[in-house]
């Protein structure tokens, strides 16, 4: 969500209307006392359901403070939906800057009801604030019945969050390139031998000058290298779930691939642009690898590119899993909070994960593939190009788990030095490795993968 393209233009919007200082953006309700608890509403959800015929704290007012970096209007919007059915709850909205939240949150944590109640997580730092957390009062078996990833997020028989939607890979390619390559839909490629002759066929040299990449990765190698290693059956982790492993046979192979699209197949080139995105949307490459936000940043700044998406191809077609996915988390709920902002709070959160309507809004709002299983075949989120192209095969997309950032960034500082120092591959990604364990060492990280439903295959 901190790199939504869309949230940012209605996010600065909204600035003319939120007060607050330091950075902060605070919408405020005033609660008054309740005494219906007979709202005359339907119970929502099918497993995790939400009956709103009650009161909560008695009826009397109860004020949640709801922290957040991206979206205000969107996230308040759901709270104010919430006050509605009791207007003794006031969820206050307070909007901080990705690049504070996470050194201002744990702090505010510990200021039992006076720190926030509610908090948007993301999984990266949940070693950060997963000590702050209370679980979820509600049946981890109903979770897992609505939300394919939740056993993913189940601690010692408890979830604390989980996800709304989730997000990965996909390719897109340029609509009017593909045709005047005299290519169609048949055309789509399923395995990588496929999509380099594709590609080739999409590149144009002119004068020994590269102007038109048939597929430019420039950016992402990282974020395939983190991918494409699951399809030959290797994981980013050995079976501790503690341990980094770049030098696996599948890690080295993806980079070797990466590497010959440019220097033997001469479809892209590393300096052909730093920006594949940019270059993507200036009609300069054919074809790149995006996550989902990619669409939105391509309605906010190429609307007029013509463009499709398909699947991320796989060694074989039967691939261990065709690539990592990332989720989108619901809020954590304070356990330093008071007993009556506690109630308010769990009571929220399962109207928020039973209102099917909530996560419809987010995930098309992040072009998200919605994590709650009635939501899978919703035709209008099948509309959004990022969505329907990791439809068909979402269950085969694995969450490495909850990675500290040292994994990104050094797998980055690698793919930089394969690609523009042409340092030795192994070695180089074995120094990523090394880096990084030593990192881990300091964290109680344990990685998601064993909970992969193929796990025991792997390597097969």
């Amino acid at each position: 969500m901190r790199k939504s393209i869309l949230a940012a233009g209605m996010a600065a919007a909204l600035l003319l209307s939120l007060t607050g200082c330091g950075g902060e953006e605070t919408v405020s309700h005033k609660g008054i006392t309740d005494t219906n608890p007979d709202k005359g509403l339907a119970v929502m959800g099918e497993h995790v359901t939400y009956d709103p015929n009650h009161l909560v704290n008695g009826g009397e007012p109860v004020v949640l403070d709801w922290w957040l970096w991206d979206a205000p209007d969107l996230f308040g919007s759901i709270a104010e939906e919430y006050e509605k059915i009791h207007p003794n709850v006031t969820i206050n909205i307070i909007n901080n800057p990705w690049d504070g939240y996470w050194t201002k949150l744990p702090l505010a944590l510990q200021k039992k009801e006076k720190g926030p109640t509610l908090f948007n997580v993301h999984n990266s730092y949940q070693h950060l604030v997963l000590t702050y957390m209370a679980p979820y009062e509600i049946d981890l078996e109903d979770l897992k019945a609505d939300f394919f990833t939740a056993q993913s997020h189940e601690i010692d028989g408890n979830i604390y969050y989980t996800d709304f939607g989730v997000m990965t890979g996909a390719i897109y390619y340029n609509q009017d390139m593909w045709e005047a390559a005299g290519l169609t839909q048949e055309d789509i490629p399923e395995t990588w031998d496929e999509f380099r002759e594709v590609a080739k066929k999409l590149t144009i040299w002119e004068d020994g000058k590269l102007v038109q990449a048939g597929f430019n990765y420039n950016g992402d190698f990282q974020n395939l290298l983190l991918g494409v290693p699951y399809q030959f059956g290797d994981t980013l982790f050995k079976e501790d779930g503690k341990t980094a492993c770049f030098t696996t046979d599948g890690m080295l192979e993806t980079a070797r691939m990466l590497v010959d699209f440019y220097e033997v197949d001469q479809v892209g080139d590393e300096d052909f642009g730093a920006d594949a995105a940019q270059s993507f949307g200036q009609g300069q490459s054919a074809m790149v690898y995006k996550w989902g936000h990619h669409y939105g940043y391509m309605q906010t700044n190429y609307p007029d590119i013509r463009y499709g998406t398909f699947e991320i191809p796989t060694s074989d077609g039967t691939p261990f899993a065709y690539d990592r996915y990332n989720g989108e988390a619901t809020p954590g709920i304070n356990k330093n909070a008071s007993p009556a902002q506690q109630e308010a709070a769990q009571d929220f959160i399962r109207f928020y994960l039973a209102n099917t309507g909530i996560q419809k809004e987010l995930c098309m709002y992040y072009s998200l593939f919605p994590a709650n299983n009635s939501l899978r075949d919703d035709e209008e989120l099948k509309e959004n190009p990022a969505i329907r192209a990791v439809s068909e095969h979402i269950e085969e997309y694995i969450w490495p788990g909850a990675m500290p950032s040292t994994v990104e960034s050094n797998l980055g500082i690698a793919a930089q030095d394969i690609l523009y120092n042409k340092k030795d591959i192994e070695k180089t990604l074995k120094t990523a490795a090394d880096i990084v364990n030593v990192d881990l060492a300091n964290t109680d990280f344990t990685s998601a993968e064993s909970l992969y439903y193929k796990y025991e295959s792997k390597g097969e």
